[in-house]
């Protein structure tokens, strides 16, 4: 298969079969708060027929190889969701910014 045939077969997070020098690890842990929440508000926007599965899985991919392979696997669908959002207008870029901004002073975290 040439490199171009790969480009349009394999998406960026399909990383099945290609060559890797380091063993992925896979662990169990429970979940953090964020990641129930998140996966619990993805469920909701999904059964209301805001952002359905097939869109997140979509934005999922979309995000390239570079910030697919660095984001953990909430990030990515929180990310995903968000734009989704984003172009469906039904938040602004503002909203984020203001609550994360919300959220960094509650927890006392440095933006």
């Amino acid at each position: 298969m040439s490199d171009t045939e790969h480009l349009v077969k394999h998406l960026p997070n399909d990383i099945g079969g290609a060559g890797c020098h380091e063993k992925i690890s896979i662990t169990e842990r429970p979940l953090y708060p964020w990641e129930k929440r998140c996966h619990a508000l993805l469920d909701v926007l999904d059964y209301h027929k805001i952002v359905n599965t097939e869109e997140k899985r979509r934005g999922t991919e979309n995000l390239g190889t570079e910030m697919a392979g660095k984001l953990t696997y909430y990030e990515k669908w929180i990310v995903s969701a968000s734009n989704c959002l984003l172009q469906k207008g039904i938040l602004t870029p503002d909203q984020i910014a203001d609550k994360t901004k919300e959220v960094s002073e509650r927890f006392n975290i440095k933006m």
